[in-house]
């Protein structure tokens, strides 16, 4: 499976997360496989595998069956998703943000599977489904060689994850060892996660324009007439104070956009979005 779209180009260097995801997910599976040659076939199971009936005794289960991988072709294809789909994303939007979405997703996998059918869980295969529709909500006319032969867009592709996902949940619920409600779950979640955090993007993304396009505009107030007579009978020193204070607050704003577009929202720090929301605040009532 290759992806070919645009700025996208087969073979690009991996991202820094991606690439730590990957080298934790090999040396867990490596390490299982020592222990359970060494100890037993069940001990990554027993101790590292979600497992609702010892969700007391393992509550570290609900994350660490994430790295935990059932044989070689199970972390093989999961990570071969990852290495394709993860990099555009966490360039997109930042190292912290996409470990984040993982971990979220992996985690809504985990919850529906514990709500719906109680069973014991392992593999990445949840945050992998939640990568993949953020990746079709995204690009979704990307054309995915399935196969390297067969295009097939981004968005025909997941769904057709998902309606498989969808069918086995409701079919075969225990899915001959697969988890399917896990995948459903990290379908799900991504989704609502993406959906809720659309419209605070576009909030940005507007002041982000007004900002760049306009630099003034979201800082300084429009100059009608009452402005002009206020600005009249101003004195000069405080006009001046006034404007230093105008230059230092859109310098401001632009590295915090900077740090975003490199960064990604989820790096801003609690000052930093405040700043943010004053700005818009500021903005509107303009």
């Amino acid at each position: 499976m290759a992806y070919s779209y645009r700025t996208f180009r087969f073979g690009g260097m991996l991202t820094p997360v991606v690439k730590r995801l990957i080298i934790a997910n090999v040396a867990v599976f490596l390490f299982g496989s020592v222990m359970n040659h060494a100890v037993g076939p069940d001990f990554m199971i027993d101790w590292f595998a979600f497992q609702p009936t010892r969700i007391f005794l393992r509550p570290w289960g609900v994350f660490t069956y994430m790295f935990v991988h059932g044989g070689f072709w199970h972390i093989a294809l999961n990570m071969l998703v990852l290495f394709f789909f993860g990099p555009p994303l966490e360039s997109a939007w930042g190292g912290r943000e996409f470990f984040k979405f993982y971990i979220i997703c992996g985690l809504g996998g985990v919850a529906l599977s514990y709500v719906f059918l109680p069973t014991a869980i392992i593999g990445a295969s949840a945050a992998i489904y939640g990568v993949m529709l953020a990746f079709a909500m995204t690009w979704p006319d990307a054309p995915i060689y399935f196969w390297g032969i067969f295009p097939i867009k981004a968005k025909w592709l997941v769904g057709f994850f998902v309606a498989m996902s969808l069918f086995y949940s409701i079919s075969a619920p225990s899915g001959g060892g697969i988890a399917h409600l896990a995948h459903l779950g990290g379908f799900l979640t991504g989704f609502l996660y993406l959906k809720s955090h659309r419209h605070a993007g576009q909030g940005f993304e507007r002041l982000k324009r007004a900002v760049r396009t306009h630099p003034r505009l979201a800082i300084v107030p429009h100059q009608g007439k009452s402005q002009e007579r206020r600005s009249a009978a101003k004195p000069e020193a405080a006009e001046r104070r006034e404007r230093k204070e105008d230059v230092a607050l859109y310098d401001a704003v632009d590295q915090v956009l900077d740090k975003i577009s490199e960064q990604g929202m989820g790096s801003l720090t609690a000052a930093e979005r405040k700043l943010l929301d004053d700005v818009s605040r500021r903005h509107r009532t303009n």
